[in-house]
């Protein structure tokens, strides 16, 4: 079995199934999770509702912290809106996806998917380093920075792929596949999961506000 065979099957698969079951676990343990009684009513009939409000609401800075953190936000809205661009919109990765789901979508031409790919890994370099550079500020980990690492990896490998840059293309594609599989494999054991812990969060968050009256 080549690389790339062992790449395109078990890796990428047995990665899959980590993923699917890694986040099904992780969420059905904060389903399950029990809740004290409720011994504040809202201050209106539509407490509960309005706090859900928050999982939206707060997807943008408030006002007063908007200048602050304008940077950290628009690269971070670059990153995922370029990684999911990458993602869901390069025709490799749709034939991927209709493989497995036989769902399929038109993609975009190959120099708009090297621009998302350049886009997501430059703003994200860039958030490290703006990590790097406020430590006081962003308390990071090495399990952080080796995260960010991990995510990386599958855009640099991609990017890389698509210039035939570096070792022959099989093997350049090899490595971005293993780098995807290692992506998938590592997702629901990290701090990854607030693409799926940020709807908990602040909605909990929004509920308890709107217990207290707080504006929404």
């Amino acid at each position: 079995m080549s690389l790339l065979d062992f790449a395109r099957g078990p890796a990428i698969h047995v990665s899959l199934i980590i993923l699917v079951a890694g986040i099904c676990w992780r969420l059905l343990g904060v389903l399950v999770l029990t809740r004290g009684a409720d011994l504040s009513r809202p201050r209106d009939a539509f407490g509960n509702f309005k706090g859900y409000r928050m999982v939206f609401s707060r997807a943008w800075p408030s006002d007063e912290f908007r200048t602050t953190t304008r940077y950290q936000t628009v690269l971070a809205y670059l990153f995922h809106l370029g990684t999911l661009g990458v993602v869901f919109l390069i025709v490799p990765h749709i034939e991927f996806i209709a493989g497995l789901t036989g769902w399929s979508w038109p993609g975009v031409p190959n120099f708009i998917g090297i621009a998302l790919g350049t886009v997501a890994l430059v703003s994200l370099i860039a958030l490290i380093m703006r990590r790097l550079s406020r430590p006081e500020v962003y308390n990071s980990n090495v399990g952080d920075y080796l995260t960010w690492v991990i995510v990386a990896l599958p855009l640099v490998t991609g990017l890389m792929a698509f210039a035939h840059v570096g070792p022959r293309y099989e093997t350049m594609l090899a490595l971005h596949i293993l780098s995807a599989a290692l992506l998938f494999a590592w997702f629901p054991f990290s701090k990854l999961m607030h693409a799926f812990w940020f709807v908990f969060s602040r909605a909990q968050s929004g509920i308890a506000y709107a217990h207290k009256g707080v504006r929404i």
